[in-house]
């Protein structure tokens, strides 16, 4: 209940003509002041003018008056500056630490407004609004769109800078290990970044001119050339392995975390390695070709590569397959161009102070086509048009950090639908 009292309050949702203070004092709000997420008051700098005096300060808001007491605040100098106490129900006056009164005003929660968050709330789907989405007008869903894809970018891009601090500013070993997840495609992404971190791209790149070695060194460290198997190809990588691992003292990581039941042929372990050791042989300064270009043609041919033709017949060490030519097809690599080099790109322009950068990793989504996949589809069905991988990055933002976590209160559809606040069925 505090919480939708807060949101009421931050988007002036009460009736302003019932603002008075508890003695009978119109209370008009100019600045509700900035939300204040960590201790402290609810409100910084807020404005009010109470009666014929103007006030500026912090906000406190309680479902009850009581609970000022209740959480201590009247000993607590942090908030001898709050000009106005807001509660739902004023059953006590509230002070400050010096004894001072502090004013209060009673703020009700608009019938209709507690209607609609219940039942925004209370619906057991995977998209609660999705039969009223379409009463948001465009240009609120489109303003909300772009500022969901911005956080997306911004959660990468704090990722990216993490790795960035742990690896001493080098690019090219972030981009690797970037690459080297987003080729574990959901799934395998966590084993994929393990099998990088316990990898450095100095080895790799010191092999770049012998594709069966950096093979050898991927298949080696991922822990997937443990077995006895009676096949010339499989056992020509772990010779190769036991002397790459011996001559650069590495220990692999487990093959076991490597998933591959109730995984399509084509997302095997075994397949993507290769492809992804088929990129480092063709071209071991990939980072330098992506801040070079800017044309998503150009990009998506460096993903482009051919495997050796062991794997023309393989998706695996053990199963044979019909003959075809494992490309990484342009599905995937889509895929790679969306998780991998925008973010890198948006990434690196923040830190060089280069929005060239950034600008050229939010055209390369605007490029892309867009994602097909189940966290889309509810919003297709309900109605919100997909044009390209920015559309389909903002939504899959939506899905994660609103949809699912149940915040309607800070989703801005969520708002819309709160504000209108139309009778429910």
């Amino acid at each position: 209940m505090e919480r939708l009292l807060q949101y009421v309050w931050k988007y002036k949702l009460y009736s302003e003509a019932e603002l008075t203070t508890t003695e009978g004092i119109p209370v008009e709000v100019t600045d509700p002041g900035i939300p204040n997420t960590d201790a402290g008051p609810d409100f910084f700098n807020a404005k009010v003018r109470i009666g014929d005096k103007v006030w500026a300060g912090n906000v406190e808001i309680h479902h009850k008056s009581s609970d000022w007491q209740s959480h201590g605040h009247q000993h607590d100098p942090a908030y001898d500056n709050v000009i106005l106490h807001v509660a739902e129900e004023c059953d006590v006056p509230v002070f400050r630490t010096d004894g001072e009164a502090i004013p209060q005003v009673i703020m009700h929660i608009p019938q209709r407004v507690k209607e609609n968050m219940d039942w925004l709330l209370s619906r057991d789907t995977l998209l609660p609004c999705g039969e009223r989405i379409h009463e948001v007008e465009e240009v609120h869903l489109s303003a909300w769109m772009n500022a969901l894809l911005g956080e997306r970018l911004e959660r990468k891009t704090n990722d990216i800078l993490h790795l960035l601090d742990m690896y001493k500013d080098d690019w090219n070993e972030v981009f690797y290990i970037v690459l080297t997840r987003n080729f574990g495609f959901g799934t395998n992404s966590d084993a994929f970044e393990w099998l990088a971190k316990s990898l450095p791209f100095q080895y790799i790149r010191k092999q770049r001119c012998n594709a069966l070695q950096i093979e050898a060194l991927l298949f080696g460290q991922a822990g997937l050339l443990n077995e006895e198997i009676a096949d010339p190809y499989y056992n020509s990588l772990q010779q190769e392995y036991l002397f790459l691992q011996k001559k650069y003292k590495l220990k692999p990581v487990d093959g076991f975390l490597f998933k591959k039941l109730r995984t399509r042929p084509v997302n095997f372990p075994h397949l993507r390695l290769a492809q992804l050791a088929a990129v480092w042989t063709n071209h071991d300064t990939l980072f330098s070709k992506i801040l070079e270009n800017n044309r998503v043609e150009t990009l998506t041919t460096c993903f482009n590569v051919a495997l050796p033709e062991y794997w023309d017949t393989h998706f695996h060490f053990r199963y044979p397959s019909p003959l075809k030519k494992k490309t990484i097809g342009i599905s995937a690599t889509n895929i790679v161009m969306i998780n991998t080099v925008a973010p890198v790109l948006f990434a690196y322009g923040r830190k060089k102070n280069q929005p060239s950068f950034c600008n050229r990793a939010l055209q390369l989504l605007e490029e892309i086509p867009p994602e097909h996949n189940s966290l889309i589809t509810p919003f297709i069905r309900a109605g919100i048009p997909v044009k390209n991988a920015a559309d389909t990055q903002a939504l899959i933002q939506l899905r994660r950090e609103y949809c699912e976590k149940k915040k309607c209160l800070y989703c801005r559809i969520g708002f819309r639908l709160i504000k209108t606040a139309k009778d429910i069925a």
